[in-house]
């Protein structure tokens, strides 16, 4: 037996488990001809469970994993093309979708469109309130809250080295909605170096606005309504249990600098706009309803303002949703962001082709 035993034997008890345990639980991969996924090896502090690892096919499967970043386990699912398998010489572009508050990885499913034949995309848990950021109280009864950290040193990181991706910014993009929309443009002004696109839907954008902040604080204190227009594919979101108001950002109250951490991470900010000189980014928003009344208006600051610095962008502002689709009631639902992602998503493709050929 050759050097590479244990680990195949290591794996072969991983896949058997995995099996086992979702069998009982009468899961997707109950079937004893259950599709081969790619073998994931532990790394940059993330540790597998296993026994929990769900596969719906060879190219659709959730990962668990744990790290001291996050407290408790956290979902991680890929959506790969169809012809990764085929093409084991092919490396692949890759799109992170960050989904909304309340959310779930599963929420991806209700937008076809991120099932592509061109790319991988990667749904990364986001906590039904973690907002994207490494929050400023670790002692709540949710305990460890180091999304950011999670999210680019962890999983970015973690996926390259298992996944045959393009591991360079010009492909690999960055998304998100609601929630996701404020992190998906926070980590790009973060992290320009990893990406080169952003895609913001119906986002919280404007950490300047009263009424963003005030979301924020309803999703700490769980209060029912708060952007309760289905950000969350299954329906009106639940935050989970009360934490402090000022657990994420601190004060949000502009009193005696109280609230600099706000300010800091505020991804309207002209200085923070400014780091995505060299970024592809596109925005979508209805005004529809109460809620993306407001995100409307986050949108305009923040494609004004890249107007103002001179950085490219694209605005796609559908009003009460029928110039998007019959779907759409300009509302804050996946029957505005499914067709918005359809219209999206082959954008982004022929970006990553473009890049590919330079």
């Amino acid at each position: 037996m050759g050097p590479s035993t244990p680990r195949r034997l290591r794996a072969l008890g991983m896949s058997l488990a995995a099996a086992l345990a979702l069998t009982a639980l009468g899961g997707p991969t109950a079937r004893a001809d259950a599709p081969a996924i790619p073998e994931f090896a532990d790394g940059f502090g993330l540790t597998q469970d296993p026994g929990k690892t769900e596969v719906r096919s060879g190219t659709d499967f959730t990962l668990t994993v744990t790290t001291p970043q996050v407290s408790g386990p956290h979902k991680i699912r890929v959506f790969l093309p169809s012809g990764y398998h085929a093409n084991p010489g092919k490396r692949w572009p890759v799109a992170y979708f960050l989904h909304g508050g309340g959310g779930t990885v599963n929420d991806a499913a209700a937008a076809p469109a991120l099932r592509s034949d061109k790319m991988i995309t990667v749904v990364p848990d986001g906590g039904r309130k973690g907002w994207y950021a490494n929050w400023k109280m670790q002692n709540t009864v949710l305990k460890a809250a180091n999304w950011e950290t999670f999210h680019l040193e962890q999983v970015v990181p973690f996926i390259d080295a298992n996944l045959r991706t393009a591991p360079d910014r010009a492909h690999r993009a960055v998304t998100g909605l609601s929630m996701g929309g404020s992190g998906a443009l926070h980590y790009a002004q973060a992290r320009p170096d990893l990406f080169g696109h952003v895609a913001a839907l119906s986002g919280g954008l404007d950490f300047g606005m009263a009424e963003i902040r005030a979301t924020v604080v309803a999703t700490e204190l769980n209060l029912p309504g708060a952007w309760c227009a289905v950000s969350s594919a299954s329906g009106c979101p639940d935050y989970g249990p009360y934490v402090d108001s000022d657990a994420i950002f601190g004060s949000p109250y502009p009193v005696f600098g109280a609230d600099r951490l706000w300010r800091a991470y505020d991804p309207a900010a002209p200085a923070n706009l400014a780091r995505l000189a060299d970024t592809s980014i596109t925005l979508y928003t209805g005004d529809g309803d109460v809620v993306d009344a407001q995100t409307a208006r986050a949108a305009r600051t923040v494609k004004s303002r890249l107007d103002q610095l001179n950085i490219p962008s694209r605005l796609v502002d559908y009003g009460n949703g029928k110039s998007l689709a019959p779907t759409c009631n300009g509302g804050h639902n996946y029957g505005c962001w499914a067709p918005a992602f359809a219209d999206y998503v082959p954008r982004l493709e022929a970006a990553f082709a473009a890049a590919a050929t330079r």
